[in-house]
């Protein structure tokens, strides 16, 4: 059934991704910089955030299986930034700032490395 759930919300998440970034991009068409992965990274940190939040302090309690369809499913389809932003902060908050920066350093880093030996792997010359 948790599988079902996170197939569902990633469905559900991953139409709300594209939608935002369709309005976004029909309001800033024009600029270079990616306003609408930054639109869609910082509104999944904030309801990843919010939803967090209100788990830990008991305001909402879910079943499990709805909590796996939103964080997931839902927020996972829509960015997986929002993980990435979640687990960076209970890093910071629970073991170590050096950890949480370690992982910011090594993942952003480490990210755009894979993205550069990708890229040229794809685009060396056959001679």
């Amino acid at each position: 059934m948790t599988w079902l759930a996170v197939a569902a919300g990633g469905a559900i998440g991953s139409v709300a991704r594209h939608a935002l970034n369709h309005a976004v991009h029909t309001q800033w068409l024009a600029t270079r910089f990616p306003a609408a992965t930054f639109a869609v990274n910082l509104a999944g940190c904030l309801l990843v955030g919010l939803l967090a939040g209100l788990l830990a302090t008991n305001r909402i309690q879910l079943p499990f299986a709805w909590r796996e369809f939103l964080v997931v499913g839902l927020l996972g389809g829509f960015t997986t930034f929002s993980t990435f932003g979640l687990e960076t902060f209970v890093l910071g908050r629970t073991y170590s700032t050096w950890m949480a920066a370690w992982n910011v350093a090594a993942q952003v880093g480490g990210g755009l490395a894979a993205v550069w030996v990708g890229y040229s792997l794809a685009t060396i010359s056959r001679t």
